[in-house]
């Protein structure tokens, strides 16, 4: 049996490694806490804890007081604090996986499930765009822009041919570009304006945003590469390099393109600024049928009551230089009457074979006033080269007043130069000059087959 002890005064609680002994005095030992209960802290006839006014606890024959319940409380929040910490551990795990697939779900939805032209478009992964393009080969590129590349490409689900233009978007104003353009095409058609098929709004194989727009492919390319071709060895593999337009093409192109406009202005759900009107934003189909395409920076006005032909919108505006009207460059708000100027300019090209930055237009001088300075009695020296060729063929025989080429040339200049004034409220609409081109087509092939008869 373990021997008894006494304890010189110390402080501090009650050591456990005591149990062992048979009898122990800790008396006056300044002691504070709680008192075993086991061992010889069981026996209180052989424990002497006098003196220890912090103790408490112990057996009751010990007759100390009971111990505050803090300690309890401690021991409770301690097992507490085991279980709970493990809980709380595993619930904020759970939601960091929820959140995270939440947001992957967005982001989805986002790029994936997004139809910015609206559900009944067919939908076209970007899978099915690498395949049809040959994962955008050079070989299949036919055309550059101001926010993306056009390819030629093939759909391998209905074996169409397509034009995929596609977004840069590390371009400034690019993803504008592409709403811009969905909001545009979403509720128009007309035989003139080029087709869309569908949009591609997703992710690239390396995660990337992706835009995209589908369209008919126009096989005889653009009106610029038919106006301005260059006759040289480049393009000698070009089947339509070294074709040039007649007259009765010329007219067939702007009676299309005046017909889209007047849709555009006047009859789509909401009137539509197109902003862009130029050459290379004319199509040409198989039957070189025209198409007016770009609707990049195309505007849509969003209030669909009546208004007369110069109202406006509030939204900036661009385009290209040369077609842009002069009352942009002043700050004057986007107007249908910024696209009539713009088709002047392109029917002036048409008719002269020149660009509006052609380098003889220098010093003040500019594609409408060296037409003007020149209309009518100069014609020929303003008119396109190849033009000249069919005034020759059909003036043989005739007074040049009767001459039905000359007297074509001269109403379409008219047109032109009335659609190119300075002063916006002073040009004429697009309905106006449509019926017009249309009445000059009529004429003029009328008064060509009379003359053929004739000779």
């Amino acid at each position: 049996m373990a021997s008894c002890a006494l304890l010189p005064p110390s402080r501090g609680t009650v050591p456990a490694s005591l149990q062992p002994l048979s009898k122990l005095d800790l008396s006056y030992n300044q002691l504070q806490g709680v008192i075993p209960t086991k061992g010889v802290f069981g026996n209180a006839s052989a424990v002497s804890l006098g003196g220890n006014s912090g103790l408490c606890g112990g057996v009751p024959e010990l007759h100390m007081p009971s111990c505050p319940a803090a300690s309890q409380r401690n021991k409770i929040r301690y097992y507490l604090i085991r279980v709970l910490i493990p809980i709380f551990g595993f619930m904020s795990l759970i939601l960091l996986v929820y959140f995270l697939l939440l947001e992957r779900k967005m982001s989805r939805r986002t790029y994936e499930s997004h139809a910015p032209l609206g559900e009944h478009f067919p939908k076209v992964s970007y899978n099915d765009l690498v395949e049809a393009t040959w994962n955008f080969s050079d070989a299949n590129l036919i055309g550059k822009g101001s926010y993306g590349t056009v390819y030629k490409g093939k759909l391998v689900q209905n074996k169409m041919e397509v034009a995929v233009k596609v977004f840069d978007l590390e371009m400034r104003g690019a993803e504008r570009s592409f709403m811009s353009e969905c909001e545009a095409l979403r509720s128009i058609q007309h035989r003139n304006l080029l087709s869309i098929i569908t949009a591609c709004s997703t992710v690239d194989s390396n995660g990337n945003p992706f835009r995209a727009l589908i369209y008919d492919f126009m096989p005889k390319g653009n009106l610029d590469m038919w106006l301005h071709h260059k006759g040289d060895e480049k393009n000698k593999g070009d089947d339509n390099a070294h074709k040039n337009l007649t007259l009765t093409q010329r007219i067939s192109i702007a009676v299309n393109i005046a017909d889209a406009l007047d849709y555009l202005h006047n009859d789509s759900e909401n009137p539509i600024i197109h902003c862009d009107v130029k050459p290379s934003n004319i199509l040409l189909d198989d039957d070189m049928v025209a198409h007016l395409g770009d609707f990049g920076i195309a505007r849509v006005f969003l209030d669909s009551r009546p208004r007369p032909a110069g109202s406006t919108s509030s939204i900036g505006v661009k385009g290209t230089i040369g077609y842009i009207p002069p009352e942009y460059a002043g700050g004057a708000r986007i107007s249908i009457s910024g696209d009539v100027y713009s088709f002047g300019i392109v029917l002036l090209e048409m008719l002269t074979g020149k660009r509006p930055t052609d380098p003889i237009f220098k010093d003040g001088l500019d594609i409408v006033n060296f037409v003007c300075s020149n209309f009518p009695q100069q014609i020929p020296d303003v008119i396109d080269v190849h033009l000249k060729e069919e005034c020759k063929e059909f003036a043989e025989a005739s007074v040049v007043s009767e001459d039905p080429v000359h007297q074509c040339l001269v109403s379409l200049l008219q047109v032109a130069l009335s659609c190119t004034r300075p002063l916006p409220n002073e040009r004429a609409n697009m309905r106006e000059t449509a019926s017009k081109i249309q009445a000059i087509k009529a004429s003029y092939i009328e008064r060509k087959e009379k003359k053929n008869i004739s000779l």
